[in-house]
């Protein structure tokens, strides 16, 4: 007698819809929408994006208060962009930055300016050594005591004197580049202490740039 066959129906599990990945929050604070803000900041936003491709986190988040993001940026790009009238080179400022983001513990600031420094020096390991211990990189004389005078003044401003302004001079740099120097390292302060108290995230992008010795 023939037995009858039963119907074997073959069970699919039903994929599980893939989760829709949410960007990473960039600060503890709320971050605008870029369509909320005013036109001049939006149309430096898409200066950002045309110069590098991406819009500094640091520009989003301070963007929470518009105008005070844009009296900001205004001097903090003429002091670290400006060629005309700064008394320092582009390496200087940069390394400033390192170490006293270094020193700060700032990991916004010491991921992009590490990058800026990769950029314009074209050597991919002066800013980890600087991060890692300034007065272990290979640099001139002139440059070490320049980095010694801004990190006391990241440590300990308090315990300064007339001395320290003077083993400046004494090596070649002017009144003006001291007080200029005084001025990026008074700005990395003020903007490390922002970024870690409001735990703002670096862009990724920074981690990756300009890792590549130049020339090869």
């Amino acid at each position: 007698m023939a037995t009858k066959s039963k119907n074997t129906k073959v069970s699919r599990k039903k994929r599980a819809p893939k989760p829709t990945s949410k960007p990473l929050p960039t600060a503890w604070v709320r971050v605008p929408d870029e369509a909320e803000l005013p036109e001049d900041v939006r149309a430096l936003f898409g200066k950002f994006r045309d110069k590098t491709g991406f819009v500094p986190n640091v520009a989003r988040n301070f963007a929470l208060t518009p105008e005070h993001f844009l009296r900001w940026f205004r001097y903090y790009d003429f002091l670290m962009r400006g060629e005309d009238q700064s008394h320092l080179s582009r390496k200087e400022r940069e390394m400033i930055a390192v170490v006293v983001s270094a020193a700060n513990e700032c990991e916004y600031c010491l991921a992009s300016h590490s990058a800026y420094l990769r950029e314009i020096t074209g050597d991919p390991v002066l800013p980890d050594v600087l991060a890692a211990n300034y007065r272990r990189a290979h640099l001139t004389p002139r440059e070490h005591a320049l980095l010694e005078f801004v990190h006391q003044i990241t440590v300990d401003s308090a315990v300064m004197s007339l001395a320290d302004v003077q083993m400046l001079r004494t090596i070649g740099y002017s009144d003006e580049a001291i007080f200029e120097a005084a001025q990026v390292a008074a700005m990395f302060n003020f903007t490390n202490r922002i970024a870690n108290a409001m735990g703002w995230v670096p862009n990724e992008e920074y981690y990756y740039q300009h890792r590549s010795k130049r020339g090869d």
